[in-house]
């Protein structure tokens, strides 16, 4: 290795040339730059690290001729690389939107991964207007679009607007409720669906509808958190999902979720807060959330869980 040649640590590997790199190596200490070989070699560590050697000589000519950083640096920098993701919400508050600590923990963890985000919601109006100082609807009437607007500081597109082909993964955030009960159903279960009047008999909104049918038949990956999976129950048939645990108490208030999904035809798999489950068939990832009374750094590290087994599917 030449005295102006450094060693950068590359996830995924090298799919193809990048400027100012001279060659691929593996690496079992890159922090410390011994310990390297180019690939092909005969070495083996089980520690290695794929790994680019990069010239800062020609990686600084490159730069004084005007070249885009991102196509001089390797991962993850590399735009090529960046997963796009689609975040789909339903409005902006606890009882009649998208919860938004979930939203935030979904986008602060897809920001943590170098992931793109465009943000949409569908531009309908809200099934009502929850007062959230009492709990009570009012006789107001919100936009969903609009609502959702909040939560992504203005930069929200219409659902109808989602070209899957520029995207590599669907997220949708929700929040917690069953049917029926003072307070329920939410921003997913009102807004997206009627599974807060309806439960298991529910319908979806067309174009939330579609655009699950439509990653899912691209093969991209759906990650839904909290009551957003019965989405998936409802749209794909014998999907497997987890909204929590299936026996209610007082963590678990919203258990009767679960059966209901069984009886739709899907497989539920009981899972704690922190955990997931991935139904590899169907590049389907779910966690509960705010379906387990649970304090909300657990919430946030599960929804972390889940960008992160999505992105790996992206």
């Amino acid at each position: 290795m030449e005295k102006d040649e450094i060693i950068v640590p590359v996830e995924g590997g090298v799919t193809e040339p990048k400027l100012g790199i001279v060659g691929v190596l593996t690496v079992a200490a890159p922090w410390r730059g011994d310990k390297y070989q180019l690939s092909g070699g005969t070495r083996k560590h089980t520690s290695f690290t794929s790994c680019l050697l990069v010239s800062l000589t020609r990686l600084h000519q490159y730069l004084e001729n005007g070249v885009n950083l991102e196509d001089a640096l390797p991962w993850p920098h590399s735009r090529t690389m960046v997963k796009r993701v689609a975040v789909v919400l339903s409005g902006c508050g606890v009882y009649d939107g998208t919860e938004v600590h979930e939203a935030s923990a979904v986008l602060v963890h897809l920001s943590r991964a170098g992931a793109k985000v465009q943000m949409f919601a569908p531009d309908i109006p809200q099934m009502h207007v929850v007062n959230h100082v009492e709990g009570k609807p009012t006789e107001e009437k919100r936009n969903v679009l609009q609502e959702s607007a909040r939560i992504a500081r203005g930069d929200v597109t219409d659902l109808k607007k989602l070209d899957v082909a520029n995207h590599d993964a669907l997220i949708i955030p929700g929040k917690r409720g069953g049917r029926g009960e003072p307070g329920s159903g939410f921003g997913v279960a009102k807004n997206l669906s009627s599974w807060a009047t309806k439960g298991k008999d529910c319908t979806i909104q067309p174009e939330v509808e579609k655009t699950i049918k439509t990653f899912h038949k691209a093969g991209k990956p759906i990650g839904l958190c909290c009551i957003s999976p019965v989405l998936a129950a409802k749209v794909l048939p014998g999907c497997e999902l987890t909204v929590g645990h299936d026996c209610e108490c007082e963590k678990w208030p919203y258990a009767q979720t679960a059966c209901a999904v069984k009886e739709m035809g899907c497989k539920h798999v009981n899972k704690n807060v922190g955990e997931v489950h991935v139904d590899a068939k169907n590049k389907l990832v779910t966690t509960s959330a705010f379906m387990c009374n649970g304090p909300i750094h657990e919430i946030f590290d599960g929804v972390g869980v889940m960008v992160t087994d999505v992105l790996k599917l992206a």
